[in-house]
């Protein structure tokens, strides 16, 4: 975990230096299982099995902290094929356990069992009724996390060219398409049957192998997907589930890059207004003008990117994927301060890199289904299953066509939603381009669920997930989801927000519901 809050919002956003890069990377790749591979083979083996726990072996972990793993298959619809080892992690309950509650911290591509070592305290209160679990998802972290290697800044490079002149993407298209063989290449069998439908399924084999007939359940933000997905899949099987930062279930990735510019520039405003009353601030003391000075800095590393410790190149994309992680949590406002300081003042990036650190190892192949040591975890691997995973969950394909012909449109339209964020995420619009259609399942069957209740929270002030997805999500599942209206700032509410946190540690533990739109009030509009 970056910092506080960091991972759960941040891997919404998914920042990570070369993730123009990497988002792009959307050619070549194999087919994707999808709803309609509904398992047909005996399953039974998975269900049968019992997570065995002991120390886990990560040097820094805490002593408390036990690891496990389930094995799944790799292919739902062929069973009796590969197998995949999924990470789990787990604190146990302090007294007596009415079972597990499994926790996902958002993405795609948040890795668990490294966020619940770094920051479990926050869910030390539900260890008065649960084990309090998590879990790598397939191809995260330790559970056969897929890679784009190191060869991928071609692709880059390719739509930097196609921008200039989009009439004519066969370039861009064959260096996409060259890039996305090595993603391929080391990512490894998983790459296939990744995404939220076959996780969904991960989920139901996890809950049986911890004992529990119900899954109780806490996500956020891509967490709720996971979770809204679940309980379509596995109505009877809903325990107490509740959604944080609520994802859309509808919108397509044009339509969400949009919704996340524009929340992004609204929380960058925010931050500047604090900032400028500073006179250390690094955007200068002048409210009118420190927004042109971001755009500016943003814009002259792109054109003259800085040398980093590593001997990689820092451009204003990376800095926006940097500050994007930042924006999440006004707790992390002073040392955002900071770190572009040190970067205007000194081109020292170290600071401003420790936002966007994706993972600790280096580019490696993929290998049959084991768990990974942590070590291990490729550098590129929260963005490139954030990647996969959307790709896999988003049935829209636009042609090159049609990508060429609206394209300066939509670029139009992102600068307009943000100047500082909008080339980042519209590269939302082309990362599955030349990908097989995923999924239909999300879009057409995620509603009217026929589960037991559920508590979704939304965050009016959220830069990653609006408040107004909260309420559609709401409307789409039906009379099973309750809404809780928190009204403060940043990403999520429950490590924010004292009366979040109490609403759903309530529900969790004693199965007090709040009644549907009933809110929560800001805690204190002071940042530290």
């Amino acid at each position: 975990m970056l910092a506080k809050l960091s991972s759960r919002p941040a891997f919404r956003g998914c920042a990570f230096t070369g993730l123009l890069t990497l988002a792009l990377l959307g050619a070549g790749l194999p087919a994707l299982a999808t709803a309609d591979d509904r398992p047909q083979a005996d399953l039974s083996r998975f269900y049968r099995q019992q997570v065995k726990w002991a120390a886990c072996k990560t040097p820094d972990a805490p002593k408390d902290l036990q690891c496990g793993k389930v094995t799944v298959p790799l292919d739902y619809a062929r069973p009796g094929g590969g197998t995949l080892d999924l990470a789990l992690a787990r604190y146990r309950a302090t007294g007596k356990s009415r079972g597990s509650v499994l926790l996902n911290f958002g993405g795609p591509g948040g890795a668990g069992v490294s966020e619940l070592a770094s920051d479990g305290k926050e869910f030390m209160d539900l260890t008065n009724g649960y084990d309090v679990v998590t879990f790598d998802p397939r191809g995260v972290g330790q559970s056969s996390p897929v890679s784009c290697g190191e060869g991928s800044d071609q692709g880059s490079a390719a739509i930097d060219e196609g921008s200039a002149d989009s009439s004519d993407p066969k370039v861009v298209l064959k260096q996409l398409r060259k890039a996305a063989a090595t993603c391929a290449k080391y990512s490894g069998p998983v790459l296939p049957h990744i995404g939220t439908v076959n996780a969904s399924r991960d989920l139901d084999v996890m809950r049986q192998a911890l004992g529990d007939k119900k899954l109780n359940y806490l996500g956020f933000s891509y967490g709720t997907r996971l979770g809204a997905v679940y309980a379509a899949q596995f109505p009877k099987k809903v325990g107490r589930l509740v959604l944080d930062g609520v994802d859309t279930l509808s919108e397509p990735l044009s339509e969400q890059g949009i919704a996340g510019a524009e929340g992004q520039q609204t929380a960058l405003e925010d931050f500047l207004n604090w900032c400028v009353q500073d006179i250390a601030c690094p955007f200068g003391t002048d409210a009118r003008s420190a927004p042109d000075r971001a755009v500016h800095l943003v814009r002259s590393l792109d054109q003259d990117p800085v040398q980093t410790d590593f001997g990689d190149q820092f451009s204003g994309q990376d800095l926006v994927g940097a500050i994007s992680q930042a924006l999440y949590s006004k707790q992390l406002w002073p040392t955002l301060e900071r770190a572009i300081a040190s970067l205007v003042e000194d081109g020292d990036t170290r600071a401003i890199m420790a936002f966007s650190s994706g993972g600790t190892g280096l580019p490696h192949l993929s290998g049959g289904g084991g768990i990974v040591d942590a070590q291990d975890v490729p550098l590129d691997n929260l963005p490139a299953a954030l990647m996969a995973i959307n790709c896999a969950d988003d049935p829209d394909r636009p042609t090159a066509e049609q990508i060429t012909k609206n394209l300066p449109g939509l670029r139009a339209e992102y600068e307009q939603a943000s100047p500082v964020f909008g080339r980042y995420r519209l590269t939302e619009v082309l990362m599955c381009y030349g990908r097989p259609r995923g999924t239909d399942y999300i879009r057409d069957d995620v509603k009217n669920v026929d589960a037991a209740k559920m508590l979704l929270v939304g965050t009016r002030g959220d830069p990653a997930t609006p408040y107004r997805w909260t309420v559609e999500s709401a409307r789409r599942l039906g009379s099973s989801a309750v809404v809780l209206d928190n009204k403060g700032e940043g990403h999520t509410g429950y490590a924010s927000s004292k009366c979040v946190h109490t609403k759903v540690n309530d529900f969790l533990l004693y199965g007090s519901l709040p009644a549907s739109g009933s809110s929560c009030q800001p805690d204190s509009t002071e940042v530290p």
